[in-house]
């Protein structure tokens, strides 16, 4: 990933805030599209019920404890900086940011990481670029009109989001931000959100063969628009009833954008092989 760190997004603040680009717009827009998506495509709710379980449970223990433990504490030293108001409310806010932290670090780990996978090939297959996702996996022909029954057992090392030590830190590191009243929660996950967005198509850079350099060099190019579309995802992260559910239907959002990102560059590349090649000879016919 790009060695930028949260300094360089805490710059552009007000690049990015007050002058969003109709690109960030519409890369923030994928996360909506992917739950309409991951709701009307039934071949898809599988991978959702083997995991809701499990997925309700461990959200409900991690909430339920630190609501119980950790949010009057918090109430209290957020009063040193806030009104009595927006202490109540950063620091609930506050809790369920570390909720979905825990819980995206242990379910991501343990239980959703090869779900999430299997969402994300599969909606590329639905879209028409299996020949990306063979490049990892066999996909098989029967069942054409079921992309998830079609894909076999991974032949490489297949990740959806790496576990990153320095996101945690970074996380840990910008919760302070929180203090801030009214705006610190915002400017938490826009903070956040600028490493989290990237990570969200580690899965596409992964199934192009990118290597680090060419990693970095796509994440430049869209820096703001994976930093809107992080911020948007960690929000949707902080709804308690649906949050497992967002974390499922991310890879659908990220599938299709990465699929509108494939049909741009191979369209490119036809262009270019389409392209006459410039010669300085006069015309013969002229």
């Amino acid at each position: 990933m790009s060695q930028t760190g949260p300094q360089s997004a805490l710059r552009n603040i007000p690049r990015v805030v007050v002058k969003p680009t109709w690109d960030n717009i519409i890369a923030a827009t994928y996360l909506a599209k992917g739950i309409v998506f991951f709701i009307a495509h039934p071949f898809l709710y599988p991978l959702l019920k083997a995991r809701l379980l499990p997925a309700f449970l461990l959200s409900a223990f991690v909430l339920i404890n630190l609501f119980v433990w950790t949010l009057l504490p918090q109430v209290l030293f957020l009063k040193l900086f806030h009104t009595a108001g927006s202490a109540w409310v950063n620091a609930i806010f506050l809790v369920l940011g570390e909720g979905a932290a825990v819980v995206a670090i242990l379910f991501e780990s343990f239980l959703v990481d090869e779900s999430q996978v299997d969402i994300f090939d599969a909606v590329l297959i639905y879209k028409g670029y299996e020949d990306l996702v063979r490049r990892h996996r066999p996909v098989t022909e029967d069942a054409l009109n079921d992309p998830v029954r079609r894909l076999g057992k991974p032949t490489h090392s297949s990740v959806y989001v790496p576990f990153s030590f320095r996101q945690i830190a970074e996380f840990v590191l910008l919760l302070p931000v929180n203090f801030i009243p009214y705006v610190g929660v915002p400017v938490f996950l826009l903070l956040t959100g600028y490493r989290a967005g990237p990570f969200q198509h580690w899965r596409y850079f992964q199934l192009q063969g990118y290597d680090r350099k060419q990693r970095n060099a796509a994440i430049k190019r869209r820096r703001w628009q994976y930093t809107w579309y992080g911020t948007v995802y960690l929000f949707l992260q902080l709804v308690p009833p649906f949050s497992m559910f967002f974390l499922m239907t991310a890879p659908a959002s990220s599938a299709l954008w990465a699929a509108d990102l494939e049909k741009v560059r191979r369209e490119q590349e036809a262009n270019l092989v389409q392209a006459p090649e410039y010669t300085d000879e006069p015309d013969a016919t002229v």
